[in-house]
């Protein structure tokens, strides 16, 4: 039987997918209204969503409370936390639900046949079965409550989605995003929070958030997406007579309105926090937003992020070059965001001035309004829509399924018109159509249309207040002793015992009985075998190659590897500026906006990064590599373009303009304080693993704290330190730019190995020459500093950290076991459920560096205790075999991901420069396969050598730091 001959449906649509490879019907479930969407391709990484319409009417975050909520227990899997247990025991390739402003969706995505059917089922039923009716603890604990530990004690609100949104809103862009959205759309439910605002979450009623669920957790309200290949015809009878059949159809108001446009442009100004130590100058946020069409318009959707690219996105761009040059913030970014019914295209000064507003806008606008008489870059244009498209061919969304990401995307029309679900699937004719349009003035006519002429925009103003964050948590404090004072002592003890019953709640164990019923797959069902690796050394010219052959659809991958291992330790900073320069700075031959639109033109793209490779060989040495490295993809046929333009920016970058490199260097600067902000938990393991580890230290002077000390004292005093930079940059460029200190790793199909090798031969002997070789190498000197950061933030980031094998333990592949238990055992029970923080992790890899970390966690202290009692949890660690095979099937979970031909090659060169064979993989592989809880047991004297260390870094509120600085041994402000 085909689906067509399913009487539960109707078909709506079809359409032939033929840009993406797939065959795409849309259908109907009669009986509930559902609204279902197949993909059928041969792609073996399946995905389902499922999805709803879910308008916020107020800023509570009941959307997002409900996200998190019903994957807390459901009718048919009333265990207290289904999405652990699926985390810990599926080979999910995908598994999350995300909150947007218009709609929550619950994505899954496996290879397993058997594991998909089972993601899908606890799913569905988490959907429209959830336990939330039948316990109110799941809404304290994943939303908000009152936490009173004792009736004279200090009353205050927990809660995990509370927590996580303070640690959002600490963050300025956080801010403006929200004032952004909600400022353009005061009449729809654009206008309120769908993550919730922390000040207004503690006014959602239990009873308003079940009836929230009532409304719109509902199949007439849904969008079901199946995508991949399966027996599309099984997985349809199964939701219907599973599922759907249940319901009847009904009336759901969910619709997302339209906007009317304004008649004059608004403005808004909000306060953001800075520390007490922090400056005031400087430090304003300007942005400059306009409402673009719908996302229903495929022309418009696309050409703006071609516009966004070729006025402000791409290095060079006229609207980002006009503002710095009239010294109008230090940073300037912006957005084209077409993930809601009617887009924002907006234009960001970062570190700029209130002052400075209406100059923001009139060189925006001048430069807009000489664009279009003028007429926009041809070449910038070509690049944009070249970029666009490659990326749309090669479909290569890192870690993320295409299936997951092409579901999204669908999204962007399905959910504002549900006739026109495949408008952004067929984008190839629409880049046709735009080709055909550059030179014509088709696109000046947009920006004339929709950012001169449009008055339905927003200026916004996020400014600094020192002492905000003390302020806010001040006020928030006095409000509940005013609360609390006005409780009768019934009341109180009432406040202490839910207290008491929510951990009660939260430490009582699922019954065995409720856990069975949760799908887990058995050991048997996993492979043995490991990824092939694929290396084969050879030479380009006199420069070894590791050639990596994997299918690659015409496309080469390329990587120069230059040894950094000559270069003096004071020097790693000054490397990591230099990676930041190269490719967005003036060459010999071309402006660096040029530069940029001629690589995009021609190419997939170059870029640069710095790579650690640990030897996992002789672990006790600490030996390990550093690489600068020059990424770059092209067509086969493009490979001469793409090694010559590779070239270009080793050899002719002028390191001494002195303009550009003081912009470079503020950005850099800007750009390292959102990443504190919004990855606290990655920089503050790293700057920790940095006291006692060489290769840590290496990447804190090249990319973490340490790095952005010096940028910043260099930024704040260039015109003193400008010389020596430009000779340090030369410096370094001259000495590890050479043919002789190069290895290159390239991936493509046969065909493409020839072209490659061709193309670099060419240039081989065009860098710089060999000088004689030092003997000594590079040494880098560690310290223990067990630092507190301070913050503006509400939230911290708490890391304990210490090599392992340092203290005489020893590395194997239970080791990974052991991440996915704390992870989601452990820590997540001690950390997020009880604890209230969004997130925790850990890990353990080969050369003995782990780590515990927190992430937007509303304590310090306790969850240092929370650490130190890893080690008495795992000498007592017992669980059931099925808990044992959970794990095991979690952990190789994360090791058995879908590749792509890119990730492949760069797995295999991985492995070749970190000296870790087959063999050793094989034998880590079985250890995981084989493990026994005794085999877990042991692991608590691993853990109790990381603790020995005794290293630690937090990065979080001033309050939280100066209350706990006996811990510390140094306490600063970060920022």
């Amino acid at each position: 039987m085909s689906i067509y001959e399913l009487t539960a449906y109707e078909v709506m649509q079809e359409e032939d997918l033929t840009d993406i490879q797939s065959k795409g019907v849309l259908l109907r479930h009669k009986k509930s209204g559902a609204r279902i969407l197949l993909m059928e391709n041969a792609d073996e990484n399946k995905v389902f969503a499922i999805g709803f319409r879910t308008p916020p009417s107020d800023s509570t975050g009941v959307p997002h409370i409900m996200e998190h909520s019903v994957l807390c227990g459901s009718r048919e899997f009333p265990v207290k936390d289904p999405f652990v247990e699926l985390v810990k025991g599926s080979l999910n390739t995908f598994l999350n639900a995300m909150t947007y402003p218009d709609k929550t969706v619950y994505p899954i995505a496996s290879c397993n046949d058997k594991d998909f059917q089972n993601l899908m089922h606890v799913y569905m039923d988490a959907v429209f079965y959830p336990n939330i009716y039948e316990h109110e603890e799941i809404f304290r604990q994943e939303g908000w409550s009152y936490k009173l530990d004792e009736a004279d004690g200090k009353l205050s609100y927990n809660g995990v989605v509370y927590n996580e949104m303070k640690g959002a809103f600490s963050s300025p862009e956080g801010v403006l995003d929200r004032m952004i959205l909600n400022s353009l759309f005061p009449d729809t439910s654009y206008a309120n929070e769908s993550g919730g605002d922390p000040e207004v979450i503690p006014e959602l009623t239990y009873e308003q958030f079940l009836n929230f669920h009532r409304k719109y957790y509902h199949p007439s309200n849904s969008y079901i997406y199946l995508y991949g290949n399966m027996d599309m015809e099984e997985k349809l009878r199964w939701l219907d007579e599973k599922y759907l059949s249940a319901f009847t159809v009904q009336e759901v108001d969910s619709k997302i309105h339209y906007q009317e446009p304004f008649e004059k442009i608004k403005e808004a100004e909000m306060e953001y926090s800075v520390s007490s130590e922090e400056s005031l100058e400087d430090n304003t946020y300007l942005s400059y937003n306009k409402v673009i069409g719908t996302s229903l318009d495929e022309k418009l959707y696309l050409a703006f992020q071609i516009l966004d690219y070729a006025l402000l996105s791409a290095p060079g761009a006229p609207l980002k070059k006009a503002l710095l040059d009239a010294g109008i913030g230090k940073d300037i970014m912006g957005s084209y965001d077409n993930g809601i019914y009617q887009p924002i295209f907006s234009v960001i000064a970062k570190n700029a001035n209130l002052e400075q507003k209406d100059a923001f806008v009139q060189v925006i606008e001048g430069t807009l309004k000489e664009i279009v008489e003028k007429g926009i870059d041809r070449k910038a244009l070509e690049a944009g829509l070249n970029y666009h498209e490659f990326r749309f061919r090669e479909a290569d969304f890192g870690n993320y399924p295409k299936g997951l990401m092409y579901g999204l995307q669908l999204f962007d029309s399905w959910l504002y018109d549900e006739t026109k679900p495949f408008i952004h699937m067929q984008a190839i004719p629409t880049f046709i159509f735009l080709k055909e349009q550059v030179g014509t003035g088709y696109f000046e006519q947009l920006i004339e249309t929709y950012l001169l002429k449009n008055t339905h925009g927003s200026i916004i103003v996020v400014k600094p207040e020192r002492g905000r964050t003390a302020r806010m948590d001040r006020e928030l404090e006095e409000k509940l002793q005013k609360y609390k004072e006005e409780l009768t002592a019934e009341e109180i003890e009432k406040l202490a015992a839910d207290t008491v019953g929510l951990v009660r709640y939260q430490e009582e164990e699922s019954r065995p009985e409720d856990l069975a019923k949760i799908p887990v797959l058995k050991r048997e069902d996993i492979s043995r075998k490991i990824a092939p690796i694929y290396n084969e050394e050879r030479k380009a010219g006199d420069v070894p190659m590791v050639y990596h052959e994997v299918e690659t659809n015409g496309i080469g991958y390329v990587t120069l590897m230059f040894d950094l291992s000559e270069i003096e330790e004071e020097l790693l900073p000054y490397v990591g500026i230099l990676q930041s320069v190269l490719g967005i700075i003036d060459t010999n031959h071309y402006e660096y906006g040029e530069l940029f639109n001629e690589i995009n033109v021609h190419t997939g793209g170059i870029g640069t990064s710095l790579e650690l490779y640990a030897d996992a060989v002789h672990v006790k040495e600490k030996a390990f590599k550093a690489t600068f490295e020059m990424k770059g993809k092209a067509l086969f046929a493009q490979m001469d373009i793409l090694f010559s333009m590779m070239r270009e920016i080793l050899m002719e970058s002028k390191l001494h303009d002195e303009k550009r490199l003081k912009e470079i260097l503020a950005m850099l600067k800007s750009r390292l304080t959102m990443s504190f902000q919004s990855s606290g938990h990655t920089t503050a393991a790293l700057r920790a693993l940095s006291y006692g580890s060489p290769m840590a230290k290496f990447k804190d002077d090249t990319d973490g704290i340490g790095f952005y000390e010096v940028v910043r004292d260099i930024e704040e005093h260039f015109e003193q330190r400008k010389e020596e930079l430009i000779e340090k940059l030369q410096f370094i460029a001259a000495s590890v730019f050479r043919a002789d200190n190069l290895m290159i790793s390239y991936t493509s199909g046969k065909d493409g190995v020839l072209p490659a090798i061709e193309a670099f031969r060419k240039i081989e002997h065009t860098l710089y020459q060999a000088e004689q070789k030092k003997e000594n190498r590079c040494v880098l000197h560690v310290k223990k500093r067990n630092e507190g950061f301070k913050t503006s933030s509400k939230v911290q980031y708490v890391a304990r950290v210490g090599n392992f094998i340092d203290e005489g333990a020893k590395y194997s592949g239970t080791l990974q076991i052991l991440k996915v238990i704390l992870s989601y055992d452990y820590l997540w029970q001690n950390i997020r459920v009880k604890g209230g923080a969004y997130g925790c992790m850990s890990n353990f890899n080969r050369i003995g560096e782990g780590y515990l970390v927190s992430y937007r966690d509303p304590n310090l202290k306790e969850t240092m205790q929370i650490y130190e009692g890893v080690v008495e949890y795992l000498k007592n660690f017992t669980v059931s075999e099925r808990d044992m095979n959970k794990y095991i099937i979690g952990t190789i979970s994360n090791i058995d991901r879908p590749m792509t031909p890119a990730a492949k090659g760069d797995r295999s060169m991985n492995l070749y420069m970190n000296h870790v064979s087959a063999e050793m993989i094989q034998k880590e592989r079985m250890e995981i396969l084989t493990a026994s809880q005794a085999d877990i047991r042991a692991l608590a004297s691993v853990v109790e050598a990381l603790l020995r260390a005794d290293m630690l870094c937090v990065i979080g509120g001033e309050d939280k730091i100066e209350a706990a600085k006996d811990m510390f041994m140094e306490v600063k402000t970060l920022f």
